[in-house]
């Protein structure tokens, strides 16, 4: 599949109005909002927040600028090894969801402790399916609008390191990557990122945004696997 033309993935009002209405049309099935009520399961919310690339990941392996780069790119965060759930696993900035608190709410609350990145309501562009883990998490992923972000901050009780990621790189030809499972039925989900690759259930979230925001393509995530360390 060609990727789509530069312009189209520049950080601007076009990108943020075109992501919006991709948004705007989306519902949650039945069963993913059902299974968001289950009394086993804990709450959380990951901010998926657009950003300039400014310059660049400073790791995986993919290109650094000189100049302040304006292309869309997605905030991700390297959990710090001192953690004791998932520690130094790549991750969407969010945590758990709070009594009385919104996935927005609790999304917006979480960028803020994690990198410094204070937003209001205002940059809330809407949300994808909640994704149910192996760990007994109920994710929701709240897509934000951040713009140039320029001046950001690891916490680092939380985490180790800070990457930009272009959305040009979640559209590659070799994306998704689909790994059988032994014993399940459905395959591990990977998005290819340099030289590396991300994993689900953060793989599975970026895929969807890709799928449904960036391409116009209803697609569903919920099924996908996530590998064996990630079950804890």
């Amino acid at each position: 599949m060609p990727e789509p033309s530069a312009p189209s993935l520049l950080c601007t009002e076009a990108l943020r109005a075109q992501i919006t209405a991709a948004l705007g049309r989306f519902a949650a099935p039945a069963e993913a909002l059902a299974a968001t009520q289950a009394q086993t399961l804990k709450l959380a919310a990951v901010a998926l927040t657009i950003v300039d690339e400014g310059h660049g990941a400073d790791l995986w392996g993919l290109p650094q600028r000189a100049q302040w780069s304006q292309q869309a790119a997605v905030l991700l965060t390297r959990r710090a090894a001192s953690l004791r759930g998932h520690p130094g696993q790549w991750a969407l900035p969010g945590g758990r969801i709070d009594p009385g608190e919104s996935a927005e709410q609790a999304a917006l609350r979480e960028l803020d402790e994690e990198v410094a990145l204070r937003l209001d309501a205002s940059h809330v562009l809407g949300r994808l399916d909640t994704f149910i883990t192996r760990s007994g998490y109920a994710i929701t992923p709240v897509v934000l609008w951040a713009g140039s972000a320029q001046h950001l901050q690891a916490n680092p009780a939380e985490v180790a390191s800070i990457h930009r990621i272009p959305l040009r790189e979640f559209l590659r030809a070799d994306a998704p990557i689909l790994e059988p499972l032994a014993g399940s039925e459905h395959p591990v989900l990977k998005m290819p990122v340099g030289q590396q690759w991300i994993a689900a259930p953060t793989a599975a979230l970026l895929y969807q945004f890709r799928e449904w925001c960036l391409l116009g393509r209803p697609t569903r995530v919920a099924h996908f696997e996530q590998p064996r360390f990630a079950w804890r």
